[in-house]
């Protein structure tokens, strides 16, 4: 029996002091498109999100709402399985810092670095972030606040230190002998400069409020909320039990996807506390860029940030997936207009893709009596179009692996465009009576075209990718059935149109 490559990916567990907004709809989508890229693959997929329910901001946020933490909680965090669900996101696990299993997990760890001796007790006097639940020191400061803008406060309390200073040159060694470990380039270029700066070991517990997961051993302290919400990633595995399944098939191919403003704490911390409790840190850490609208960087007090659902309600989903992925480089920042998106939606997706389909089975369905055409001798032409589709596979593997997912939707459109001037140049309307076979030919191309097509549209477009199939009559899915061409004479549906044009209500 042939095992299965395994893969492995997460998102960030998302916080719950406030609403999803586009951000965790982008983080979530990119994840859903990868895993659902290795699902036709045929790998062994794991994919995890989840919510980060510890702190002191949740702690707050509970309290201005005149909640219990628990309670709280309960409720936030089923807004963002909602908008799983609204994004059709197949996700195999949703974690919870509150759950029994992950609050089990992240205490064995914490005794693991106690047994090791990479904690010790001491007190804290220095900077603290509520927004970012992060320390900051005097030279991190910018006007007064952290780096993020967030407010900072001066806080004096007993505290357990892990030994993160001891790990600045292992961390080094790391990076160096793990060149991809952190994606892109520049995030990786910023975190060796960090490193390299000099680390300070890390006040990993509190005193001040009690809304945590307790320390073993010393109920007065709960965990720091970082060291408490990164072990979630090995929870969901089955950790403390690293001879899980779960743990030894997918561990090793792990990847995270993070927003930049976290990259610090996988890329630095996490690695020190997984290598300090004798465990291998994740294979991978790719960071991806900020969402601004109008551009804007969306905020509270400004009260412009995307309710992704709404967006979804009035787009569509697969227009919303297609626009984050495809409208910026995944590293980069980009900018949400309701503009963009509708030029995007009517350029690429009712013009382009969705005109290429209807126009071309609904001609079959009308001239070949619904039917898959037959097909005569292929011209120059005709193979052209057919290579480039053919062409496709290993030109969007690379595209994923480096998590480019808008040069992925660029080169299948590439195709899609060439298709389309094909079916210009080629007029099939023009030769039902004056050479009916050329036209089956031409029109047999075009289909074969839009069945590889559609193949690879299926992370970022599901939904209309799936319709599309249907329409094709196309049964096996997987990738490994590329390659099946159509059978001429497969009776196909009455065609109904993908992507119509958007028109804004006057």
């Amino acid at each position: 029996m042939v095992t299965k490559k395994s893969f492995y990916i997460t998102t960030p567990i998302y916080y719950v002091n406030d609403a999803p907004h586009i951000g965790h709809a982008y983080t979530t989508l990119a994840c859903d498109t990868m895993a659902r890229y290795k699902r036709l693959n045929d790998y062994d997929v794991k994919f995890l999100t989840g919510t980060d329910e510890h702190g002191q901001k949740v702690d707050k946020a509970a309290a201005a709402a005149g909640m219990d933490p628990k309670a709280f909680v309960d409720k936030v965090s089923q807004t963002f399985v909602h908008l799983a669900k609204e994004m059709a996101v197949i996700n195999d696990d949703f974690i919870r810092t509150t759950e029994p299993r992950h609050i089990k997990a992240a205490q064995h760890l914490w005794n693991e670095l106690i047994k090791r001796g990479e904690i010790y007790l001491g007190g804290y006097a220095g900077w603290y972030a509520v927004r970012d639940e992060a320390f900051y020191v005097e030279s991190d400061l910018i006007d007064g606040k952290a780096p993020t803008g967030a407010p900072v406060e001066w806080v004096t309390e007993p505290s357990y230190f892990f030994k993160l200073s001891a790990w600045q040159d292992k961390l080094l060694e790391f990076y160096e002998q793990n060149p991809d470990f952190i994606q892109p380039e520049s995030r990786r270029n910023e975190v060796i400069s960090f490193v390299k700066g000099g680390l300070l070991d890390l006040s990993v517990s509190r005193t001040s409020f009690k809304w945590g997961v307790p320390v073993p051993n010393d109920p007065d302290h709960v965990m720091y909320v970082w060291l408490d919400a990164l072990t979630n990633y090995i929870t969901a595995l089955g950790y403390p039990d690293t001879n899980s399944d779960d743990y030894q098939k997918f561990w090793p191919e792990s990847v995270h996807v993070v927003g930049k403003d976290i990259l610090r704490f996988h890329a630095v911390y996490w690695p020190a506390f997984m290598m300090a409790a004798g465990l291998t840190p994740p294979k991978k850490i790719y960071a991806h860029g900020w969402w601004t609208v109008d551009g804007v960087k969306m905020s509270k007090s400004l009260g412009n940030a995307i309710n992704p659902i709404e967006l979804i309600d009035t787009f569509g989903l697969d227009a919303v997936r297609y626009f984050l992925l495809r409208e910026v480089s995944f590293g980069q920042d980009g900018d949400f207009s309701r503009q963009a998106m509708i030029n995007r939606y009517n350029s690429d997706l009712a013009n382009a893709y969705g005109n290429l389909v209807q126009r071309v089975l609904s001609f079959i369905y009308k001239q070949c009596e619904g039917k898959v055409p037959e097909h005569g001798e292929l011209t120059v032409s005709d193979q052209a179009l057919l290579t480039e589709a053919e062409a496709l596979p290993p030109l969007l593997e690379k595209d994923m692996d480096h998590f480019a997912f808008h040069k992925y939707a660029e080169h299948i459109w590439q195709v899609i465009f060439k298709a389309n001037q094909y079916v210009d140049d080629q007029k099939p309307w023009g030769l039902k009576v004056t050479d009916p076979a050329r036209m089956q030919t031409i029109l047999y191309i075009l289909a074969e075209t839009i069945r590889k097509i559609a193949f690879m549209t299926q992370p970022i477009l599901p939904i209309a990718s799936a319709q599309i199939l249907d329409q094709l009559a196309v049964k096996n899915r997987d990738l490994e059935a590329f390659s099946e061409a159509l059978k001429p004479g497969t009776l196909l549906p009455e065609p109904k149109g993908v992507f119509p044009r958007w028109q804004e209500a006057k």
